[in-house]
């Protein structure tokens, strides 16, 4: 018998996302970022200076830190404080990765932007929701820089978001909730650009083993999911088209 949905949405259908810009008053880039019943704050803060593998060479940096709430899941777990834990460790630098492929480091200067993705709320899906929303928060603080005169020109250069898909009953299934995601004997994250290039692919087989044509079906799904999650970004940004300096090259998806 084929998986039912809990949320009763098609195979190929996202949960409802939305872009809170502004939701903090302090960071040059904040946005409460919901997915379905995950929220993730993410927001950019910058600082001047580079790490010292960096320093001279004219080019800047992008950090991220990513923390889970105690209160984000059903059972509160204990905050990470002195040891992150390596789940921890593994999304930030996922986040960190991922953000930096859409940054022109030269055009940035010697200034670092350091993503915060805290999960308020977790139904799952929190890495690529983190991923997705900060790069919102990229852009608006990139935005903000470019107001005040701190930077001459945008240094976006590229466009990226984060979706994931699983295996459930050996078929193909695009954004799971925490349900699907602990039924799954699959589960893949996807991470693409503007062009639909991969940045990023993290899958394994939970309980099993998948074959060549279920991976093409995971990232036909996944393809899918992130046209349309760019789009969502494009639309949330009010000055994409000044800020964005690959619009020229003409994205493959558009609004």
């Amino acid at each position: 018998m084929a998986w039912q949905r809990p949320d009763g949405r098609y195979p190929y259908q996202l949960r409802p996302i939305s872009f809170d810009s502004g939701f903090t008053r302090f960071a040059p880039g904040s946005v409460l970022t919901k997915c379905g019943d995950t929220q993730v704050l993410c927001t950019v803060s910058v600082t001047e200076g580079v790490p010292k593998f960096l320093a001279g060479t004219g080019k800047g940096w992008l950090t991220a830190e990513y923390r889970m709430l105690p209160s984000a899941t059903q059972q509160r777990h204990e905050r990470e404080l002195m040891k992150l834990s390596g789940r921890t460790q593994e999304i930030q630098r996922l986040i960190g990765r991922s953000l930096r492929a859409a940054l022109d480091f030269e055009a940035l200067g010697e200034r670092t932007l350091t993503v915060d993705a805290d999960v308020l709320q977790a139904d799952a899906g929190t890495r690529t929701t983190a991923i997705t929303g900060s790069f919102v928060a990229l852009a608006n603080a990139i935005s903000r820089l470019l107001q005040q005169g701190k930077l001459e020109r945008s240094p976006l250069c590229g466009q990226i978001a984060a979706v994931s898909v699983g295996l459930l009953e050996k078929e193909p299934f695009l954004d799971l909730n925490y349900i699907e995601d602990v039924a799954a004997t699959v589960d893949f994250n996807v991470v693409m650009n503007q062009h639909l290039e991969m940045i990023e692919v993290q899958g394994t087989g939970e309980e099993g083993s998948f074959s060549r044509s279920q991976l093409n079906q995971l990232l036909d799904f996944a393809e899918q999911g992130i046209q349309e999650l760019l789009i969502a970004q494009r639309e949330a940004i009010t000055d994409w088209d000044e800020i964005f300096v690959g619009a020229g090259e003409g994205p493959l998806v558009s609004t």
